[in-house]
């Protein structure tokens, strides 16, 4: 078997894009993967397509060495968006082999320890700030809103949510006519007129006591409305310094929450955050390779490793996840892509003996199901283990040319 060409796939998905890389064999047999241009990944395409084109001729099966070789030519350009490229490559190379083999993907990785994988429902009420329009749902803009996103999570079944911090209309000469996501850490596209003259968004990344009392507001009102069957994350990502961070955990820890997601590339400093609260961390989702996750775990950083998959290829995130086992770290996937995605995180998860939960978007464009020949098969918050040979299913290439992208992410 031989690799005789490449093609990367683009749809519109909303407020960003998805995008899909396409390997093509002379037997036949194809392989996809899902990768992501709009998380700080802007070009990552245009870094895909010349590695993979250099395998044209290659037999695809022979993963590991493609992987290694890869990472020997790009050693002096290490991470970014050379890992994410590799990863790309690597995840449509697993799933040609497994096609091959006529099995899923986690037959490949030692088989599945379990059938049912226990999901969140990520950024619960982000997107309905600003993005409902496209959702077909009403905007998300008061505490009494977050009430009712959390009754929605319980209804649905899921036991666990993540969120984000908001900020609904305060009273006042600085008052914020929200809804606004509090997304300092990434100058997301800069902040609203409004909330540039409040004195709340600092590129310093300080935090006002206005942001704690609001995120605390926010999230009584989600566990009032999920009822205490249903657990809170909260993602603070990268929108604080250590001082901030110890701040807004402070304010928070005794809310009992299931964890504190925080960003950062300081494990030293990660590790006296956790070592100052009692609620879990979980971190290190925009790390790439064993390399960069040894010190947190070395350091006992975090209670939780998040792991990007797309970013990572499954094969370095089932090492990675190898390695934070003997520390006795759970780890989790980071996964807000579209539906090929979800399953690639699947198999990972199917593998591991220590996974804490799986992170998925039920909050998205109307025509996600028709981008893949299978969707996820998602019951009361768990997700069913495909079945199907390699990822159990493949981007519907014509339901992505029926969407067209439309300019990448825009926030």
């Amino acid at each position: 078997m031989k690799i005789t060409g490449i093609e990367d796939l683009h749809c519109d998905a909303g407020w960003r894009n998805f995008s899909f890389l396409k390997i093509m064999t002379d037997e036949g047999v194809v392989g996809y993967s899902e990768y992501n241009e709009g998380y700080g990944s802007k070009g990552l395409t245009g870094v895909i397509r010349p590695l993979a084109e250099s395998l044209i001729g290659t037999d695809p099966r022979a993963v590991g060495r493609i992987s290694a070789s890869l990472y020997g030519q790009t050693r002096q350009a290490p991470g970014g968006l050379i890992s994410q490229a590799i990863a790309a490559i690597e995840n449509a190379l697993v799933d040609i082999k497994a096609k091959a083999l006529g099995i899923p993907v986690y037959e490949m990785l030692g088989g599945a320890v379990r059938d049912e994988i226990e999901l969140y429902w990520s950024h619960c009420g982000t997107y309905r700030l600003h993005h409902h329009e496209i959702l077909g749902v009403k905007q998300l803009n008061s505490l009494e809103g977050c009430r009712e996103m959390g009754r929605e999570v319980a209804d649905a079944g899921f036991r666990a949510l993540k969120t984000n911090m908001f900020l609904f209309e305060e009273e006042g000469p600085q008052r914020v006519r929200g809804p606004e996501v509090y997304m300092p850490g990434f100058s997301a596209g800069g902040p609203s007129d409004t909330l540039r003259h409040t004195g709340l968004w600092d590129l310093a990344l300080n935090p006002d006591d206005r942001v704690k009392k609001a995120v605390r507001n926010q999230i009584l009102a989600l566990q009032e409305g999920a009822g205490p069957g249903v657990k809170v994350h909260l993602d603070i990502n990268f929108n604080f310094k250590t001082e901030g961070y110890l701040g807004m955990v402070h304010e928070l820890d005794d809310l009992g929450l299931q964890w504190f997601e925080i960003d950062t590339y300081n494990p030293t400093a990660l590790r006296d955050i956790r070592r100052s609260c009692k609620t879990p961390i979980a971190s290190c989702e925009s790390l790439y390779g064993r390399r960069q996750y040894r010190p947190f775990f070395e350091q006992h950083s975090v209670d939780v490793a998040i792991i990007d998959v797309p970013w990572n290829g499954i094969l370095e995130s089932v090492k990675i996840a190898a390695m934070a086992e003997p520390y006795e770290i759970n780890v989790a996937p980071h996964n807000f892509y579209g539906h090929l995605s979800t399953l690639m995180s699947a198999h990972f998860c199917a593998v591991l003996p220590h996974l804490r939960i799986m992170e998925i978007d039920p909050d998205d464009v109307p025509w996600k199901d028709d981008l893949v020949t299978v969707p996820p098969v998602i019951e009361n918050g768990v997700l069913k283990l495909p079945t199907g040979p390699g990822w159990g299913a493949d981007p519907d290439e014509d339901a992505i040319r029926a969407h067209p992208p439309k300019g990448g992410w825009r926030g």
